[in-house]
């Protein structure tokens, strides 16, 4: 069964804060996403129920919508307080809620729409066509998806379908990763990853002889997709995330902007569009290489790409500002014209590609005067990591958002009404008695009357049009029309609230059949109602998660698209690390030895576990 076609279009931001939520709905986003003190999947980013409730009534009045995540897996003894806590969130004015555990569908929840975190890997049609059945409104599709993938789940469902267009990725299936968990105990699927995918490896064979490294091998780029956004749009996607409740404020103002700019030029002239009310007017030019990035890849949309990963560094390098030609005792100068200025953080790779960072004290001319010396010779290459004058204005008045209405002034028996209506057909009106006095300078009353009901400084709103409907020109005090605008508008407002679309959903039940009958591990099962849940639903042989207390010696604890005998050219007809048929290991600073495997029939990696 296929869709009809999406209508409107959803921009989805992170917000790690409120602060955060509130300023990406500023830079337009339709919507955003926050995590509560518990149950999220980044621990390291709860926030107060008093904080998402203030967020829920900022984007509200702009139609936007706060998706909450609660969407770590749970011990039995956790079920009842993340109820609890779902219904608080309820209460506070959430508009979705983001899970994993499939658990909390055997629990009385209030009536939110359910969305599918990524963590439950939603890659195939069959697993969307399941979530759809059992209740859920909208997935989050798995990151290793081509458009292909995307319009074949499309084809074969109706679900809203997310798809994360920007930010870090995750080098393993989401969800299906115990590497962290495995070294340490910190379980990824309990919002407590200790990302081992950015440490430093050797490769090394079965004999223990340095094959590749010592480099960042599991550390990948960045995920950049804002040049597909129409080709994501016509395979049937709706709602576009960007990742980063863990970034700062400005990446969340550079990146929302970003993309509210490119989608709201493409959906210009179309029969789509967005999903929230309001435009917005940027006061500076977005640039995501400004903001935090490990460089940029659009993964696996369309083709397997041949430098996925970013091994020289698994954190923010900057952008290339130039190469370093000449050195001497007070600073260096570049081969290129430069915009480096006072209080840019400026970074390098020193000749044993080690990364330094230093400060840029002063320029004069073309010699830029770092604050530290050290490492820099000729040949290195200089990169800027925090543009001052850049961040100031996004840090600063960045963007402006408001919503057009237009006015009507008429007279009445006793005086006058004026009536506003805002680009969503919301209507109020506003009456104001007393002595009606036609104008002795009927041009100079009108522009007054026009100039008073335009000023909306300090409201949601801007004026588009005002109409004088009156038999003739009145002279109408400042103090009247101020009151007739402000009176109007709170009105409007209140219509605003009243009429703000809000859907509903929950879970379905029913005893559609899960695609699998038997389930691994990599299931993430963890309570009783999961297991309830999955029973109900005819899998047959269910395997506790790992942590449950799984030994996971010697199990897989990663199972990733990307491969790392194809990042270093040794695939298919390329050559092949002597031997060609060697055991592989990744070996981390602690010496422990993961066992590398390949799934060359669907071109898959697994890291086992020591």
């Amino acid at each position: 069964m296929g869709s009809d076609g999406p209508k409107r279009i959803e921009l989805l931001a992170p917000a790690g804060t409120a602060d955060a939520g509130m300023a990406a709905i500023n830079c337009g986003a339709d919507a955003v996403y926050i995590g509560p003190e518990r149950f999220g999947a980044r621990e390291a980013a709860g926030n107060s129920i008093a904080d998402i409730e203030k967020l829920c009534t900022y984007a509200h009045r702009y139609w936007a919508r706060v998706y909450a995540t609660v969407n770590t897996i749970l011990r039995d003894d956790e079920l009842i307080h993340a109820r609890a806590l779902i219904q608080k969130l309820y209460e506070a004015g959430v508009d979705g809620l983001i899970i994993q555990d499939t658990g909390l569908l055997e629990l009385d929840l209030p009536p939110l729409p359910l969305i599918a975190s990524t963590q439950m890997h939603n890659e195939s049609p069959e697993k969307v066509a399941f979530l759809e059945a059992v209740g859920f409104s909208r997935v989050i599709l798995a990151r290793e998806l081509t458009l292909a993938d995307i319009r074949r789940i499309r084809a074969a469902t109706r679900i809203e379908l997310e798809c994360f267009v920007h930010g870090a990725l995750c080098v393993s299936y989401s969800g299906r990763c115990f590497m962290s968990y495995a070294i340490g105990g910190r379980s990824a699927n309990r919002g407590q990853c200790a990302q081992p995918c950015r440490r430093l490896y050797r490769l090394e064979n079965e004999d223990g002889k340095l094959v590749a490294g010592p480099a960042y091998l599991l550390s990948l780029k960045d995920l950049n997709l804002s040049s597909y956004l129409n080709e994501l749009i016509g395979a049937g996607v709706t709602a576009f995330k960007i990742e980063g409740r863990l970034k700062d404020i400005a990446y969340v103002v550079n990146i929302t902007s970003l993309y509210r700019k490119k989608l709201d030029a493409l959906l210009n002239g179309t029969t789509l569009h967005k999903s929230s009310s309001g435009t917005t007017v940027f006061f500076f030019e977005p640039d995501p290489v400004k903001t935090f990035n490990r460089g940029f890849t659009a993964s696996f949309l369309k083709d397997r790409p041949h430098a996925l990963a970013s091994l020289k560094s698994p954190t923010w390098v900057g952008e290339y500002i130039g190469t370093v030609v000449g050195v001497s005792r007070q600073g260096f100068t570049l081969g290129q014209s430069h915009d480096l200025h006072n209080g840019d953080g400026i970074c390098f790779f020193d000749m044993h590609n080690r990364l330094f960072g230093t400060v840029v004290n002063g320029v004069a001319g073309n010699t830029v005067i770092p604050d530290k010396m050290q490492g820099i010779v000729p040949g290195i290459a200089v990169y800027r990591n925090h543009d001052h004058r850049f961040l100031r204005r996004l840090n600063g008045n960045a963007a402006s958002r408001h919503i057009s209405v237009r006015f009507e002034l008429a007279e009445t028996v006793d005086g006058f009404e004026i009536r506003a209506r805002d680009e969503d057909g919301n209507c109020a009106l506003f009456r104001y008695r007393g002595e009606k006095k036609p104008a002795a300078k009927k041009n100079a009353a009108l522009a007054t009357i026009i100039r008073q009901l335009r000023k909306l400084g300090g409201t949601d709103f801007y004026c588009t049009d005002v109409s004088v409907l009156t038999s003739t020109v009145y002279f109408i005090p400042v103090r009247v029309l101020n009151s007739l605008r402000r009176g109007v508008i709170a009105e409007l407002a209140a219509q605003r609230h009243k009429n703000r679309p809000v859907k509903t959903g929950g879970a379905v039940r029913n005893t559609v059949p899960y695609p699998y009958q038997e389930i691994t591990y990599e299931e993430n099962v963890l309570n009783k109602k999961a297991v309830a849940f999955y029973r109900r639903h005819g899998v047959v042989s269910i395997e506790p998660a790992v942590e449950s207390g799984l030994p996971v010696h010697g199990k897989r604890v990663m199972r990733t698209k990307y491969c790392i005998r194809y990042e270093l050219g040794w695939c298919g007809n390329k050559k092949e690390p002597p031997p060609g048929d060697t055991i592989l290991y990744l070996v981390d600073e602690e010496g422990r030895h993961f066992r590398l495997g390949f799934d060359c029939s669907v071109c898959c990696m697994e890291v086992y576990a020591p």
